[in-house]
């Protein structure tokens, strides 16, 4: 757990800077102006996130655990137990994490009920509770079923004081999990003789709502079939997003904020550079998800969900400013189970109408024995330093991928040079439930 600031001295810092680009008292209003205050309730003890007195922050992302698959057989409950245990094996090895996210698919929907399905949370976050970590959730579209949504499972997330998980953007139809998180430099106080001043963020971490799934309690009245939802990041959230990073830019004197992204749903330009080819050198990690599926897949342009169209192109809109936004570093995601890699988005790919800028994509490792695949279960790192924040040309983020067998692979340096440097190629490792259920 990252030491923390005094409790008074850490929220007068963020309060400072909130007021600066709010005016006093600040408020979300309809225009979503940038919410820096602590969520109300949330993680009261723990402050605003902040780098180490070391210049360093470090990321957990666990995604994919899919809790709560086929409880009534007895390999259920043994998948979320050994999913705990990932979770426990993980933490443990990354001694100075500073966050901990869990990139959406929380839990299996389709195969919960209704009077208990987000009671899952308590497992999935009782190791960070044990550990004091903090945690930072997406939502993808197991978590968005006819018993389980993606506000309830938010409504049980916050029942716990670690949780950072909030909503920025409060039309329902935009998604849950879109919402910021703002790091501080350690030594971050608030100015004297500036009582609308204070410190701008270090780094800016952004949560998108790819939705999927299907509507919570909805049927459709002539087929009694469950009623689909969007699976792409809404057109909403897109612009809540440039509107609150321009206000953050306006705040912090104009200079870009470095930043990273999660949403768990990947983009199209994922899929592009795909087709491109994934080097095991150049991008390394496991490339077996293939074609691997991107928002909007199985929607047609019109809005229609009928099965007749492979891809609607309605993640348009959120590639447009992923690409567009100065100092991005990466977008991470889940959802494929058999992808783990990172690859640069710089140019304009066949097939796409939106020209990459050299933003990261990135996949992390599935974590959970729920879900398809028996890919070695794991979590991505990301370190990301001061140093490596000082050159907007050249930032510089280092990432990882933890094993539950306690090797690292994937090592790399996401900055100017990477997709040229070369690594060692990532090993396709297998792990299975244990027969003995041991």
């Amino acid at each position: 757990m990252q030491p923390a600031l005094p409790r008074a001295t850490a929220l007068i810092a963020v309060t400072a800077f909130a007021a600066s680009v709010l005016g006093s008292p600040f408020q979300a209003g309809p225009a979503y102006k940038p919410q820096l205050s602590l969520p109300r309730g949330r993680a009261p003890g723990y402050g605003p996130l902040r780098f180490r007195p070391d210049g360093t922050f470090h990321i957990t992302i666990f995604e994919d655990l899919d809790f709560g698959e086929n409880a009534w057989d007895a390999w259920g409950p043994q998948q979320d137990i050994n999913s705990v245990r990932v979770i426990e094996t993980v933490l443990d090895a990354e001694p100075h994490i500073d966050l901990v996210v869990l990139n959406g698919d929380l839990i299996t929907g389709e195969n919960t009920f209704l009077e208990n399905s987000t009671h899952y949370v308590d497992q999935i976050v009782g190791p960070m509770l044990k550990r004091g970590l903090t945690w930072a959730s997406t939502y993808g579209n197991h978590d968005n079923d006819f018993n389980i949504s993606a506000a309830a499972i938010l409504a049980r997330e916050q029942l716990w004081p670690n949780a950072r998980t909030t909503q920025m953007v409060p039309d329902p139809d935009a998604g849950v999990s879109n919402y910021y998180l703002p790091v501080f430099a350690a030594d971050c106080r608030r100015p004297p003789g500036r009582p609308r001043g204070g410190c701008p963020p270090e780094l800016l971490l952004w949560f998108f709502d790819s939705r999927g799934g299907f509507r919570f309690q909805q049927k459709d009245a002539a087929t009694g079939q469950r009623v689909g939802q969007p699976n792409w990041v809404d057109a909403r959230a897109v612009d809540w997003f440039r509107r609150t990073n321009a206000e953050l830019v306006r705040a912090a004197g104009g200079r870009p904020i470095p930043s990273l992204a999660f949403v768990h749903i990947p983009t199209n330009a994922s899929l592009a550079l795909q087709e491109a080819g994934v080097d095991p050198h150049r991008q390394p990690g496991i490339d077996d998800d293939v074609p691997l599926a991107q928002q909007a897949q199985g929607w047609c342009a019109d809005g229609r969900n009928d099965g007749s169209c492979a891809y609607g192109g309605q993640d348009g809109p959120f590639m447009q400013a992923v690409a567009s936004t100065p100092g991005l570093v990466a977008l991470f995601s889940g959802h494929d189970h058999g992808d783990t890699w990172c690859y640069k988005w710089d140019r304009l790919l066949p097939g796409m109408t939106v020209k990459g800028s050299g933003v990261n994509l990135c996949f992390g490792q599935h974590s959970g024995y729920g879900g398809y695949g028996s890919w070695i279960r794991g979590a991505r790192q990301v370190v990301v330093s001061l140093e490596g924040l000082k050159d907007l040309k050249d930032l510089a983020v280092d990432t990882y991928i933890r094993l539950e067998s306690g090797a690292t692979v994937g090592a790399v340096t996401l900055n100017r040079t990477y997709g040229h440097d070369e690594y060692p190629a990532t090993p396709n490792d297998k792990t299975s439930l244990p027969s003995d259920g041991s």
